[in-house]
Formats: C-alpha cells, structure tokens, sequence
C-alpha cells in the first residue's frame, strides 16, 4: 500500500514543480508545453501499468509469448494456472529445466514441464535429438498426477503417439498455449476432468 501512495505523491508533487518552473521560464507557451508533456507521460505510465497487470494476471499476447526464454514460459504458466484458481509451486528438474507443481480445489495435481523451441540458429527439425523431453514428463503412475508439457511450437507425429500410449500425458501446444494466454482454461482445452 505504501508504494501506491508514494507513487501518487510523486505523480502530483513531481509534476506541479514543473509546471511552475516552466511557466515562470516561459510563460504560457512555457505552461502549454508542460501540460502536454505531462499528459503524454501519464498516457504512457497507463499503457505500461496495464500492461504489467495484464501479465500478472495471467494473459500474454501472442507476441509476448514468442519473445519469452524456457524460464519466462515457467513463470507466464505459473501466473495462468493461478488465474485459473491453481495453487502452484515451482520445481526445478534436472539439467536445469523449470517444471511446475499445481493443485486445483478438485483435488487434481499437474506436473507441468516445458519442451525447449528450437532457436534461430537451430533446424526447428531438429527437435526430434533434443534430450528426451516428453519421456521426462514420467509414466502416470498410481501418484494420480497429470503430466502436461507445454512447447511453443508443434509436436511431430511421434510425439503425440507416445504420450497417446501412457496414458495421463498431455502435451499443450502453440496454438493451445495462446488460447491458454488469451483466458482459456486447461478444462477447455481438454484437460482431463478426473485424476489419474
């Protein structure tokens, strides 16, 4: 709360000053000119403020989907399942790679990894040699966990005819991650309605 006010004293206190200043250096000419800038500043303070609460609530442009690293894509799913009443935790699996704990109030659990994209130096093709990405999501075993393993782009045919035969595997694509980002629920893209 302090920091709201201290903000709001700054965006009247900062102001007026110069408006003053500017008025007895310039006249009203000198006033006009600082009005302007004034308005202009506040205009983009707003356009930047909503977008950061946009974000914190859970909603991403496609736009700023593309530009995010692995860990950026963590923290983006982390603030979307919140915003879909998921309790969740952050895990950090091996090699590094970022992966999500989340608890619904239905009882449902997700463990949630990310597959890397290729990058631009990269053949997109070349996602088939990365590490074993969907096998590190686990067999759905008697734990009554969802694996879901979100990725940017596309999966190939082999992709989804694995997790096709585990069972309690689903795999979250591009164009899935953007109506996830736009304010879709995982329920409307097809999350499973029971555990296990």
């Amino acid at each position: 709360m302090l920091p709201a006010f201290v903000g709001l004293g700054l965006a009247v206190l900062v102001p007026v000053p110069l408006l003053v200043w500017l008025y007895r250096a310039l006249g009203v000419g000198g006033l006009v000119l600082g009005v302007v800038l004034v308005a202009a500043a506040a205009t983009a303070g707003l356009r930047v403020h909503r977008v950061v609460v946009r974000r914190r609530g859970g909603r991403y442009t496609a736009a700023e989907l593309v530009r995010l690293d692995d860990q950026g894509l963590a923290v983006a799913a982390a603030r979307m399942l919140r915003r879909d009443g998921w309790k969740v935790v952050g895990l950090t699996a091996r090699q590094g790679r970022s992966r999500l704990y989340a608890r619904d109030a239905r009882g449902r659990e997700l463990d949630v990894a990310f597959r890397p994209v290729a990058t631009a130096d990269e053949d997109e093709s070349a996602t088939v040699s990365w590490p074993a990405p969907l096998r590190e999501a686990g067999r759905p075993g008697i734990d009554g966990l969802i694996r879901v393993v979100v990725h940017r782009g596309g999966y190939s045919r082999a992709d989804v005819l694995w997790p096709s035969r585990q069972g309690g595997v689903q795999l979250l694509n591009g164009l899935q991650l953007q109506r996830w980002a736009d304010g879709a629920t995982l329920d409307e893209l097809g999350l499973p309605p029971q555990r296990g």
